[in-house]
């Protein structure tokens, strides 16, 4: 008997490792891709759009692309710097995906033709995720889980000292899908930081029609990382994100009571953990603490080097 393949909606603001992310997911064969959301984040909504279609275009997927939010909920959109030029340097872009401005009412549809049964998995800001959440709530409850690639628990930020680009860029969109009633889980900058490839790792991808595409992407993605965060290859926060949907028992989590921080300017995003042992908590999250480095580094290539989905 054949397994049915999970249900599941990517939002995304592609970016190296968002491309990487859906790359893993398509290939894997593992999942009922039922769209790809784009979100203003990396770089601009037309800039991500067209990023999106790039990365589907290398594996000739079928999978519908549908835009979202220009801009966080109330804040201007500051954009990444690590991704270079159009949020995906390296990548030969070349097409124009048009804007259907349409990514929440896409989102509330297939939840509603799924209840129970899509889980959402977020690579970018949480814009497009608030805004469906605010116009039709009753999808909450509908929703079967979301995984989030955001947030920093005891670790610095990698956009101010305290917070993650993603829950940065759109705070206020943040604040509201964390405090949804839903299975959440949060895969942080802590579980991530350690994890990254190295140039000649990507080598060991001998997929033709992937190989060269994610070298071209890769050089000027570690530059950006070496020269904004300090660290030595290509960071997988994305990649790490999407992992946990294809194997959950190689992470390590902990349920925490989780806060975004809206209004200071100085700590802008910051995911505020209650961390007292005392006082009475509500834990509303799922928190990654550990990530198998070893098992995600060997599927990885082994899933970016599979023939078909």
């Amino acid at each position: 008997m054949i397994k049915e393949k999970s249900k599941i909606i990517i939002d995304t603001d592609p970016g190296h490792d968002d491309a990487l992310a859906i790359l893993l997911l398509e290939k894997s064969g593992f999942f009922d891709i039922k769209a790809i959301t784009t979100v203003a984040g990396n770089s601009s909504i037309e800039d991500t759009n067209n990023n999106a279609r790039y990365i589907l275009d290398l594996i000739s997927s079928k999978t519908p692309i549908y835009s979202g939010e220009e801009k966080p909920l109330k804040k201007e959109l500051i954009k990444a710097v690590v991704h270079g030029n159009g949020g995906l340097a390296g990548a030969k872009i070349n097409k124009i995906e048009k804007l259907t401005n349409n990514a929440s009412l896409k989102i509330i549809n297939l939840v509603k033709s799924s209840p129970n049964e899509i889980t959402i998995i977020t690579l970018g800001p949480l814009t497009n995720i608030a805004k469906a959440f605010m116009e039709e709530p009753e999808i909450i409850s509908m929703i079967k889980e979301i995984v989030i690639m955001g947030g920093a628990i005891e670790v610095p930020g990698n956009k101010n000292r305290v917070a993650e680009f993603n829950i940065f860029v759109d705070p206020d969109a943040a604040d509201i899908v964390f405090r949804a009633d839903l299975k959440k889980t949060l895969v942080t900058l802590d579980a991530c930081n350690d994890i990254f490839l190295l140039l000649n790792d990507f080598e060991q991808i001998k997929n033709p029609s992937l190989s060269q595409p994610i070298k071209d992407m890769m050089k000027p993605y570690i530059e950006g990382i070496q020269k904004f965060e300090k660290a030595s290859g290509a960071l997988m926060y994305d990649p790490l994100a999407a992992y946990f949907l294809i194997n959950p028992s190689a992470y390590e989590l902990i349920p925490m009571d989780i806060k975004v921080e809206t209004n200071s300017e100085l700590t802008r995003g910051m995911t505020v953990a209650d961390r007292r042992k005392w006082g009475e908590k509500k834990n509303n999250i799922n928190v990654v603490n550990k990530i198998n480095k070893e098992a995600f580094i060997s599927d990885f290539i082994s899933i970016l080097n599979k023939k078909t989905a």
